[in-house]
């Protein structure tokens, strides 16, 4: 709790809180001479206190109320840190009671990043319902499937019918689309009570271009020196920027606090600009460990230059959060996948070498470099545990920017896909699906916004812009089928059919099964740095060797390429441990799976693998065969 000027109690500095004798109105509009509260035709002013802010208690009001702050010049918008926005991002703010949840979690003590199997879910189009009601309604799947992290797209109010979050206003205030605020609460309560914990992406880089109404209360939210690509960067440097950070920092303390989140997902984190110390992305983590108190938190971040400093330890001149997508694991993948490397994937060739790089370093590129940008990216990272990247085949972004919104289903081979789920489920990463990759959807994600006539067509003319960087979407009759973002119908496409997972058994038990063995397996589940390694033995084929005195080595084999026999078989990782022999242990090419069976890896004629495929092999006591 803390105490305002006036002697009032709260949690959070700004925004309507319900208090002992009404509501405690805050909010920082050092543009403005005076403010009042207006609510039911009824004006209730506040009080100036110093550094711009203003405050006071209403006793007429109470949870349920709707209110807007009024200008000097008579002119009314929401509150800045408003709780609820009912009516949208235009509509009056609605003081809400967050105490009178009853929340069933008291036992709760989250997940730790070594059991973090994450689920990218996008509300709006996870359920026909497009809610967290509906969505509650499948944590059951998610729990059997093997998730125990649930990532939440931003969640923030914005404006229109539809859209990803990223454009968010209201940043205090759960989407109105989605349900209530204590729908949101609902939600969480019930993930835990099925041991799964929830993060959510949040958006600190800048605000959205409708419906942001900041500026009228300062100026001082947007920096005047920092760029941004999607709007105003945010001023946590420049003058007056004190309020500006405690806005930021009151709000990831907010959503884990009053919601119970068990952490965030920091979006694009290189727009996040501050040349002060401490840096407010440090101060954003700190405040997320405050609010959690005993219960641990997960804080993941997105950085396209791949600055490593974000998950180290304060004490070492870091921010302290916990991991970082890895889009180079991601874009070799993809290559891999697709046998096309163009636009930002130009730096990428799918070999074998750089997915044993990517498992026993994290990023690949490090500070070598980068000739799409034409400079250096990545930051060293040989000192951090594998656990520290998050490895993916698919997210909002990366399926979206197909053009066509195609799923890795609809673009790689089958074997080939079910050998890199494998790699990614049983490796060294912490993994992350996006939602309906489990089942094999076929359903698109594409990119939507709702937005008035005249940004609509900046966000078209911006989408095309975008997408010309490959060179065939660029050509004018691609161009023409690429889907207008602004229209319902895309939105409605991108929704999952929840009948594919019924139809694609094989697919679905293909990542349960996998899933599984990571929980369950004492090696497999506890990948650490300077324990593994691995070794191409093929021109598509790779080894990764977990190596276990306790337990019995892993090794896992993925062929990228045809059938392969090696014979001669030249490298240490295949051999067993003294006294022991290999056993399969896990199979893509299983029939469960929709595959063929596989040869016995190991024989009288040396080694054979499967093509396109991944077998995971356990070292276990005996002899081993010894070719005649």
């Amino acid at each position: 709790m803390q105490q305002t000027p006036s002697g009032v109690r709260r949690k959070v500095p700004i925004g309507a809180e319900v208090v002992d004798g009404g509501v405690s109105f805050r909010v920082w509009a050092p543009l403005r001479e005076s403010m009042e509260v207006v609510s039911s035709g009824k004006r209730y002013p506040l009080h100036g206190e110093s550094d711009g802010y203003f405050s006071g208690t209403v006793s007429g009001l109470s949870a349920g109320s709707r209110y807007k702050y009024r200008l000097p010049s008579g002119e009314e918008f929401p509150d800045p840190a408003s709780r609820y926005q009912p009516e949208g991002a235009h509509g009056p703010s609605e003081v809400v009671d967050s105490s009178v949840f009853a929340w069933t979690d008291s036992a709760w003590r989250g997940v730790p990043l070594e059991r973090a199997v994450i689920y990218e879910m996008h509300v709006g189009t996870f359920t026909d319902e497009g809610t967290f009601a509906g969505a509650a309604k499948r944590l059951p799947h998610l729990r059997d499937l093997g998730i125990t992290v649930i990532e939440v797209m931003p969640l923030a109010e914005f404006t229109g019918r539809f859209g990803w979050g990223y454009d968010g206003v209201s940043l205090f205030a759960p989407s109105h689309l989605y349900g209530s605020p204590d729908d949101v609460r609902r939600f969480v309560n019930e993930a835990h009570s099925h041991g799964m914990a929830v993060i959510l992406d949040v958006v600190y880089n800048h605000f959205g271009p409708d419906g942001n109404y900041a500026g009228q209360y300062s100026r001082d939210y947007f920096s005047t020196k920092h760029k941004t690509d999607w709007g105003e960067a945010i001023n946590f440097d420049g003058k007056n920027a004190g309020p500006v950070r405690e806005f930021f920092i009151a709000n990831a303390g907010y959503w884990v606090d009053e919601f119970h989140m068990d952490g965030l997902r920091l979006d694009a984190t290189q727009n996040i600009y501050d040349d002060s110390e401490p840096h407010i992305l440090a101060e954003v983590t700190t405040r997320v460990r405050e609010a959690g108190g005993e219960r641990t938190t997960l804080v993941v971040a997105e950085n396209e230059p791949q600055h490593t400093r974000l998950v180290r330890p304060r004490a070492a001149g870091g921010f302290g959060a916990d991991a970082l997508w890895n889009d180079d694991f991601h874009h070799s993948a993809v290559v891999a996948l697709t046998s096309h490397n163009d636009a930002y994937y130009t730096d990428y060739l799918g070999a074998p070498q750089e997915f044993i790089s990517a498992m026993k370093y994290g990023y690949l590129y490090q500070g070598q470099w980068y000739k799409w940008q034409k400079q250096r990216r990545g930051s060293p990272a040989f000192d951090l545990e594998p656990t520290a990247f998050i490895t993916f085949l698919e997210n909002h972004d990366q399926v979206a920017n197909s053009a066509r919104g195609l799923r890795m289903i609809q673009q790689a081979t089958p074997g080939m896909l079910k050998a890199m789920t494998a790699l990614v489920l049983l490796g060294p990463g912490t993994p992350m699906l996006f939602q309906g990759q489990e089942f094999g959807s076929a359903r698109p994600f594409l990119y939507f916004a709702d937005m008035p006539g005249n940004l609509c067509e900046l966000v078209r003319n911006g989408r095309q812009e975008f997408m010309r960087q490959w060179r065939s979407v660029g050509e004018s009759e691609m161009l023409k089928c690429l889907s207008d973002p602004c229209t319902s119908q895309v939105f409605e496409d991108s929704r999952l059919d929840w009948t594919e997972a019924e139809r694609n058994t094989s697919v679905l038990k293909l990542h349960t099964d996998l899933l599984r063995l990571r929980h369950t397996d004492p090696v497999l589940g506890c990948w650490r740095r300077g324990m593994f390694d691995g070794a191409v033995i093929g021109r598509d084929a790779f080894v990764l060797r977990a190596f276990s005195p306790t337990h019995g080595d892993r090794l896992m084999v993925v062929n990228m390429g045809r059938d392969l026999h090696l014979d001669p078989a030249p490298e240490p990782l295949l051999a067993p441990p003294e006294d022991c022999r290999w056993e399969v242990l896990f199979s893509t090419e299983d029939p469960e799976y929709g595959g063929c069976g596989s040869p016995v890896p190991e024989g009288d004629d040396n080694w054979r693998f499967s093509g396109h495929a991944a077998l995971v092999l356990r070292a276990v006591a005996g002899p081993a065969r010894v070719k005649a």
